[in-house]
Formats: structure tokens, sequence, C-alpha cells
């Protein structure tokens, strides 16, 4: 049988933003269980030190949030409610899926490539901070959506004035408020965007089914761009298994 398709290619729904609810369910838990345990944020959060031993940190990390802050996750879980409520409907449940979890990849990414280029010494000096430091939260993958939202919507010929707004005070406050990572958020933002002119480029019927090889080729490219950055750091600092500051 002939299945109805969303105006962008996806297959509909009954509108119930199921993939919204579980992300944010799933995220709750999570931070529930970072309260309880600190390892939970030792073990998962994203550190570029860690990126090439432990790469499932690029996906984890977007799950964790400040186990110290309520607004933290009360602002990023509103703003995937707004945003997702809106946009899974449009794309349908897989394209959405695939979108946010490409971009909070991308946003860890992000945070790899602006880490700059460590020295042992500095690791323990202080100058190369980044390179420890870790980074938690959904806020990258949001920004995807953020992005997302730009090309659909000037697609669909929506307003997007209001997202202009938004991302320019948090683009402020990411360079004004201490422990934000615009890094992520960049690197979220970015990827939403080329995630999503992949979707409507190839939204038509007959190269449907290009949708997911362009897709796949966001997610290679920033593997080959994590794999080059890595190789440009010595060996012994990629590999290297610092004790994790509690």
């Amino acid at each position: 049988m002939p299945r109805t398709r969303t105006v962008l290619g996806g297959r509909a729904t009954d509108g119930r933003p199921v993939v919204t609810y579980s992300l944010i369910g799933l995220c709750v838990a999570i931070f529930l269980a970072q309260w309880v345990s600190d390892d939970v944020t030792n073990d998962y959060a994203f550190r570029p030190i860690q990126g090439w031993t432990e790469p499932w940190r690029f996906v984890t990390a977007m799950f964790l949030h400040a186990p110290q802050s309520l607004l933290h996750i009360g602002f990023n879980m509103y703003a995937l409610y707004i945003l997702g409520t809106y946009l899974e409907p449009l794309l349908g449940r897989a394209r959405f899926l695939a979108l946010y979890l490409i971009s909070g990849i991308g946003g860890q990414v992000a945070v790899l490539l602006f880490a700059g280029n460590p020295t042992i010494d500095g690791l323990f000096t202080g100058t190369d901070q980044a390179w420890v430091t870790p980074v938690v939260g959904a806020s990258g993958a949001i920004f995807g959506l953020f992005g997302a939202m730009i090309v659909l919507n000037r697609h669909l010929n929506r307003s997007v004035a209001g997202i202009y707004t938004i991302l320019i005070i948090n683009a402020v406050l990411g360079f004004v408020v201490a422990g934000i990572s615009w890094q992520a958020h960049l690197g979220g933002f970015l990827t939403g965007l080329a995630s999503a002119g992949a979707i409507v480029l190839f939204r038509r019927q007959r190269v449907r089914h290009l949708t997911w090889v362009a897709l796949g080729a966001v997610l290679a490219f920033l593997v080959v761009v994590t794999v080059a950055k890595y190789l440009t750091v010595p060996v012994d600092i990629r590999e290297l298994n610092l004790p994790v500051r509690r």
C-alpha cells in the first residue's frame, strides 16, 4: 500500500512527536542518574582528549547535562519540545531523529576542532585545558534544529525572523557567559543547515531514496574531519588516558 508522505518526503505520522518526547524522557532520566552518581558524567561526557580512544562520547555527551544546573536541562528540554513538536511532524520521525543525532555529533566535532593543537606540558599547565574540559548538553543538537528550521521555513516560504533573533541572543551569551560551549552551538548549527539542505534537495519522490545517502555523507564528513584532526595531534596525547577530575 502507498504510504502518505510529508511535504519534505518523510513518512507521515499521526502528528504525535513520539521521538521528541522520547528524547526528552531519556535526557531527564540520565540527568537523574547524574544526580545519583558522578560516574555517569565522567564516563560519558565529551572531552577531546578522550574522543580518539572512546569515540562513543561524541554521541553520549548530547544526552547529559550539567548535574548542578536545573536551568541547563530545563532550557534545553523546553527548546527541544518547541522545535521538536514543529519539526518532527514536518520531517517524519526517522529524518527528525537523524537530524538531531547528526547535529549533536557535529557540535562535539566543532569542540574538537577549536580545541587547538595541544602539548603534553599544556595539558598540565592549563594552556590546553580545552582538551580536558568536559562538554555536556543537548545544545549542539538543538542548534542543529534551529539551523534546520531556517532552511525548511525558507523553503516553505515561512517566516524565520524570530529564529534569527534567538540565534543572535544565544551567540552573544555564548561569548559573555562562562561555561557555555559556543563551539558546540556553532558546530551543531552548521551541521543542521547541511542536513536540512540534504533533506530539501532530495525531497521529491524520484530522488527521495538519496536522502539517506546525503545524510550519511554529512555524517561521513564529520568522521573524516575528526580523524584528520586527531592525526595532527601527537600520538602520545590522543592515546593518553588522563585521570578524570571529579
